[in-house]
């Protein structure tokens, strides 16, 4: 499949005009992922959505879950929550005393979270994977004490 580029011009707004564009379909290659990427950036970059809009992005985000979980998912085996943690909040600019402003503790329970002193409650995990948009089972991920 070729490469086509579809962000530069003015998508529709209607989900039958968008399928014309690019039909949703089964992902089969990587250039066909990337095609489907780049729509879904196109639209994200469009502003306010129609609702022929959303439904569509919605339908192309489902389609590239399933490539990415078939074609390129992640060895997880060897990651420890603790890590996944300092990596999300590094990325994010964030501190331990920013991540005890999140989880609503006393300032010093960041420092002993990221330390492995205090462990997270699930309470703590809800709001990570939420505050992330990651799924929480990621802090959950066995301990290095294990």
């Amino acid at each position: 499949m070729r490469r086509t580029s579809n962000t530069s011009e003015k998508l529709p707004g209607r989900f039958e005009d968008l399928v014309d564009v690019l039909p949703p379909q089964a992902l089969t290659d990587d250039v066909h992922y990337e095609n489907t990427v780049e729509m879904i950036d196109g639209l994200m970059a469009s502003g306010r959505l129609t609702k022929g809009q959303e439904i569509y992005m919605e339908t192309l985000v489902q389609l590239v879950q399933a490539y990415e979980a078939r074609c390129h998912s992640i060895d997880t085996a060897g990651l420890y929550g603790i890590d996944a943690l300092r990596h999300l909040l590094a990325a994010n600019d964030m501190t331990a005393s920013d991540l005890a402003r999140l989880l609503g503790v006393h300032a010093s329970m960041g420092s002993k979270i990221l330390k492995g002193e205090r462990a997270l409650t699930v309470e703590h995990i809800l709001k990570l994977g939420d505050r992330f948009s990651v799924r929480p089972e990621l802090f959950m991920a066995r301990s290095r004490h294990d």
